[in-house]
């Protein structure tokens, strides 16, 4: 690469500002802009993003997080019975693939849990989703099954 290759400046951005070339230069004679003591005048000075000039820092203010935090639970989505009630004939297997097709649940639902809130007149098999004790005991009541 040549020196003639470089791209010149753009003329809209100008040269830079020449810092400490002395008091004719106009700008920064003695303290070069710096301002007069302290830290951020001296060489070598390198700030961290968090220093807050000899405070505390805030990340040791705030309070350490105490307990056990479960990240990776999953929620179960609720459908009650008078809702499979509505939408399955008698005979039907209620399955999650077969709520999803119905659409009485999300595509992207990862659990799901049949409460016993309604009621239920049909014999529906419910495969492979839990339920809860009020649910099993009106689907085995209206004469289903639970696998």
């Amino acid at each position: 690469m040549h020196l003639e290759s470089i791209p010149k400046r753009n003329k809209r951005i100008g040269k830079a500002k020449r810092l400490g070339r002395g008091y004719g230069s106009g700008v920064g004679g003695h303290t070069a802009t710096r301002g007069m003591k302290g830290q951020k005048s001296r060489a070598g000075h390198k700030s961290l993003l968090f220093f807050e000039g000899g405070n505390v820092p805030f990340f040791r203010r705030m309070p350490k997080k105490k307990g056990f935090n479960q990240t990776n639970k999953i929620e179960a989505t609720a459908i009650n019975l008078d809702i499979l009630n509505e939408n399955f004939k008698s005979g039907e297997v209620v399955s999650i693939e077969s709520l999803k097709e119905k659409a009485l649940i999300a595509q992207r639902t990862p659990a799901v849990k049949i409460l016993g809130s309604g009621d239920i007149s049909k014999k529906i098999v419910i495969d492979g989703i839990p339920a809860s004790q009020s649910a099993k005991e009106k689907v085995l009541k209206a004469g289903g099954t639970i696998k």
